[in-house]
């Protein structure tokens, strides 16, 4: 038996497959198309920090933590030959998902994007369940990282999956509507209730961990070696938001906030979200379908970035804050509260402040200027550009 890790060459992928192969002696199978190095290619950018190939951070990771028992396997999941192969060959006792085309912002460029993203990403998640039930594979733990981008912007809080309904006097638990706003996030709304789906008809057990927005570029592994490193995208398409304002700030520019920028959103370290895939890939195997919300607390966009000033200062960089006209249609003071006590429980605290990851990212993308610097046009907004 062994535990897969699909999306093992990305941002969360790769970290969890190797803090899981320093967790246990079973079998970790970091498992990928390596396709997301194509897509932010596509667009113009780059990771700031080189990804090194991975055969490198296989001999890396045997070398440095004696992670002898870590492989690699390339393949697309969408192919169903693979899976079905992928599946017969390695018998997965826990399978931690993290494979997709994560941007909301490449799914929105054009029909073909968009279509290309759902595809991928709900066919690669249909071809695992439908293969865990054809191989009689049903006790395998699925754990899938969705989004918290599945609840969009509700004015009331966020329960951890599901709401209570009531009409015409009956009351009944119902999963959470659909109220993505981009192609990818609806890929994942999809896939959410496709988890559903697969745990009632196939009773495969299922963790479905919503992430909120990743932010940090170190683990306690990935420090150890350079080769080691996981992806830092800094671009429009591909760089989260704190990524982005800690470049504009290494490069130079002001941090734009749109509008009064006080509008929370979810927010979770690379760190935190890391360890808790890992205490679920090994933890016990759960009965039914569980929805975390994978997030440590929702932060204002101003928040974030006073935080990214003031961490930007102790690396002796005098960034400004500018405040541009907003050119979304959003409420600029929404104050998200959401529940997150299941995901709490697992990772039993914090183990990374936002001040923390912003501190590493600031200190790598100085390590990286160079980088940043030439790629500015993908991360700068128009208000800069003008």
């Amino acid at each position: 038996m062994s535990i897969l890790v699909t999306g093992g060459d990305g941002y969360i992928g790769w970290p969890t497959a190797l803090r899981l192969a320093t967790r246990t002696d079973e079998r970790i199978v970091a498992v990928d198309s390596c396709a997301r190095r194509e897509w932010v290619a596509e667009v113009g950018a780059t990771s700031a920090t080189p990804v090194a190939d991975p055969e490198t951070r296989l001999a890396a990771a045997r070398e440095v933590h004696d992670a002898v028992n870590l492989s690699f396997v390339e393949g697309d999941l969408t192919e169903r030959s693979f899976v079905d192969r992928l599946l017969t060959v390695h018998e997965p006792s826990v399978i931690v998902h993290t494979a997709a085309q994560p941007s909301a912002p490449y799914s929105q460029i054009d029909g073909e994007r968009a279509n290309f993203t759902q595809h991928n990403n709900m066919q690669a998640t249909r071809n695992l369940l439908f293969g865990l039930h054809d191989h009689g594979l049903t006790e395998t733990h699925f754990i899938e990282t969705t989004t918290t981008g599945i609840y969009g912007a509700p004015a009331f809080p966020i329960p951890e999956g599901g709401a209570t309904m009531e009409h015409a006097g009956d009351r009944d638990d119902v999963p959470f509507p659909a109220m993505a706003g981009s192609w990818y996030h609806l890929s994942k709304s999809h896939d959410a209730a496709n988890l559903r789906l697969a745990n009632e008809q196939f009773d495969v057990p299922v963790s479905d961990v919503r992430t909120a927005i990743t932010y940090g570029t170190e683990t306690e592994e990935t420090r150890a070696d350079s080769r080691l490193k996981t992806r830092l995208d800094f671009d429009y398409y591909f760089g989260v938001v704190a990524h982005r304002f800690a470049a504009q700030a290494v490069a130079g520019y002001p941090l734009t906030v749109y509008g009064k920028g006080e509008q929370r959103k979810p927010f979770v370290s690379l760190e935190d979200a890391v360890e808790g895939l890992v205490r679920l890939a090994l933890g016990e195997t759960p009965d039914g379908l569980t929805v975390y919300n994978q997030v440590t607390r929702p932060i204002a966009i101003v928040e974030m970035a006073e935080t990214i000033r003031e961490v930007a200062g102790e690396h002796g960089l005098d960034v400004e804050i500018t405040h541009v006209e907003n050119p979304r249609d959003e409420d600029e003071t929404h104050q998200m509260e959401i529940d997150n006590d299941r995901y709490m429980d697992v990772i039993g605290e914090q183990r990374a402040t936002f001040a923390d990851g912003i501190d590493d990212i600031v200190a790598t993308l100085r390590s990286y200027q160079e980088t940043i610097v030439s790629h500015e046009d993908r991360f700068l907004p128009d208000a800069l550009q003008e």
